[in-house]
């Protein structure tokens, strides 16, 4: 599911990209005074910093799910080994256990 996330801010940002470089093409080709670009070109700057600033705290969002999810797969393979660890170390002492009272007895 983060990964869809993930896909979806790089889409967004390859957009955003992608039309701040056709804005300015259009703006630089348009028979336009120079006070009348400058101030389209402060538009939409204005503009895809709001829509940047918007992707850039969606990403931040996406990154700290994602190392929320990430702690929580740790701990819980954590606990899973730890659980193994012990059930282990039980068997081995009950093994240990069993041959020294097995051999004192003549078995």
């Amino acid at each position: 599911m983060a990964d869809n996330r993930g896909s979806t801010a790089a889409v967004l940002l390859a957009f955003v990209g992608g039309a701040a470089l056709g804005a300015v093409a259009a703006v630089l080709l348009a028979p336009e005074s120079g006070a009348e670009s400058r101030e389209r070109v402060r538009k939409y700057a204005r503009r895809a910093e709001g829509e940047l600033q918007n992707l850039a705290g969606r990403a931040g969002e996406v990154f700290e799910e994602v190392v929320g999810q990430g702690k929580e797969f740790v701990d819980a393979k954590k606990s899973a080994f730890q659980e193994a660890f012990e059930a282990g170390r039980e068997a081995m002492r009950q093994e240990r256990d069993r041959l020294r009272n097995g051999g004192s007895n003549g078995v």
